[in-house]
């Protein structure tokens, strides 16, 4: 049959062609844009982990910036600190200089104190100058905050990290459990003549800064005992004091600091050959450490011995046994990490007051990773580097600090010089090169474990990110050219067939000319 008002293969041809010209045109945009998801009806799936991929990728990107910003961070600071310790040397060196009175005059010690001086007042302008894109990094500006400390119980407390999720403040207790103990050596005094030597005796005193021998004379007192003890603290290391106990008088010989690095050892040179005569070791005893943590002000917990040494302070902070050493203290987790400095009266007493203060702020945070959360965060508290507050040395009941060398401070050279003890400025520098070498390794462990293994880790996963996308998002070329080449020859062939299929309704007109 033959109809005009419907031509069914023309439909037909119309409808093939309009599909294989949306198929030229899907190939063409997706050649033209080298994506195979260009719109969400492409793939709505794909579309979405793609973008959620993007975002991934733009994350890790940027967080690859930020650890490669902080390593710039950390090299600038570090380069500061290496010429503060240069500085910190040459003052050591003049100091050890200065302390040869004997060879060198008061004109060259008046010089090595000039260049002291320089050399401190350059730490100071250091700390104040060093700076990256207008942040100072050693003036104390990332250092942390705190309050609350209380002067009787803490002497120092430096913030390494500090995690604030959450809070405005990060609470702080310190709760001693384990008391610091001084090496101790007691002499009792059971004489039948109280307070006096029987006979002539040579002693041996060592503690930790060496060994001298003292020589005392039959009917010696007590006190000249402890007088003679006193007068060579300075090379030993040992002070003696009075002690009384249950009516009995005697003798308490004790290291300077406290700690299992001091020690103190009394012992009877040139001994008599009768054992019984020999009053002085068979009454010179120490602590039972049994009891040595509740000692009472009596001889009953003690034991016959020559040679006792110290203790560490054993303390909680936050409920986790912390470091202890001497009277310092260090715990380091990853929401605190802090060094403190006990107070004797503080670290003597187990059953003491818990001690609380705060951090309250500051610090350096270095955002790690590409989301903002703490886990991939890092908190960094870099103290200042000035004189004031660098070299702290418990000295005389009070901290003392690098500025206390320059001229006219209580350990300057003149001063050290009139005392005839320099241990004091040696002591104060070897602590603030300990400082900064210790500040020099935190910043370099940080880098090195911290930011560059980041780094590293951040751009494998940069890498592997960009893959999945790819493999997602991206337009097979290949594929994507073979079905151009397919619809092309469609789209030819369809456009002739319509042709075709128009043509076909004018053969009608043959039957009216019949």
């Amino acid at each position: 049959m033959s109809r005009i008002n419907t031509n069914i293969s023309s439909v037909i041809a119309q409808s093939n062609l309009q599909k294989t010209s949306k198929e030229l045109n899907l190939r063409l945009e997706r050649l033209s844009t080298g994506l195979r998801i260009n719109r969400g009806a492409d793939d709505p799936a794909g579309l979405i982990i793609s973008e959620r991929l993007r975002s991934d990728i733009q994350g890790v990107s940027t967080a690859v910036k930020n650890s490669d910003r902080a390593s710039s961070v950390i090299a600038t600071g570090e380069a500061a600190l290496a010429e503060v310790g240069d500085l910190l040397n040459s003052i050591k060196s003049l100091i050890v200089e200065s302390a040869n009175t004997g060879a060198t005059s008061a004109d060259e010690r008046a010089a090595n104190q000039l260049q002291i001086d320089s050399a401190i007042e350059s730490i100071t302008r250091i700390s104040n100058t060093t700076t990256f894109g207008g942040l100072k990094l050693l003036n104390g500006t990332l250092d942390y905050r705190t309050s609350g400390i209380s002067g009787s119980a803490i002497t120092t407390a430096r913030i390494r990290n500090a995690s604030f999720v959450g809070n405005a403040s990060y609470q702080v207790d310190v709760d001693v459990v384990t008391s610091a103990q001084r090496g101790e050596v007691f002499y009792r005094d059971q004489t039948v003549n109280p307070g006096r030597m029987v006979s002539a005796v040579t002693l041996e005193i060592t503690g930790t800064r060496g060994v001298e021998t003292i020589s005392l004379p039959q009917s010696a007192t007590i006190q000249s005992v402890i007088d003679a003890v006193n007068r060579v603290t300075i090379l030993t290391g040992v002070t003696a004091e009075n002690y009384s106990a249950s009516s009995i008088n005697g003798i308490k010989f004790l290291s300077e600091n406290y700690g299992s690095d001091n020690f103190v050892s009394v012992r009877r040179l040139q001994k008599p050959q009768d054992p019984a005569g020999d009053f002085w070791s068979g009454q010179v005893f120490k602590w039972d450490p049994a009891h040595q943590a509740d000692a009472t002000n009596t001889w009953v917990n003690m034991l016959q011995g020559e040679r006792d040494e110290g203790r560490d302070v054993a303390a909680l902070i936050n409920g986790s046994l912390a470091t202890g050493r001497g009277l310092k203290l260090s715990t380091n987790t990853a929401s605190l990490g802090l060094d403190l400095q006990l107070t004797s009266a503080l670290a003597i007493r187990p059953n003491a007051t818990t001690s609380t203060f705060y951090v309250t702020g500051g610090g350096a945070l270095f955002q790690l990773g590409q989301d903002v959360t703490a886990l991939q965060q890092a908190n960094f508290g870099i103290q200042s580097i000035a004189s004031t507050g660098l070299g702290g040395t418990l000295a005389n009941n009070q901290v003392q600090y690098l500025n206390s060398l320059k001229d006219g401070q209580v350990n300057s050279i003149a001063e050290s010089v009139r005392r005839g003890d320099f241990s004091t400025a040696s002591d104060i520098l070897d602590t603030a090169i300990d400082e900064i070498s210790l500040l020099r390794g935190r910043l370099g462990a940080f880098e090195k474990n911290v930011l560059q293994t980041n780094s590293r880790s951040l751009q494998t996963a940069f890498e592997n990110l960009s893959a999945s996308q790819s493999q997602i998002r991206d337009a097979d070329f290949a594929a994507e050219t073979s079905k151009l080449t397919r619809a092309q020859i469609l789209s030819s062939a369809g456009t002739s067939v319509l042709s075709l299929a128009n043509q076909q309704s004018q053969q009608v007109l043959s039957l009216l000319q019949g």
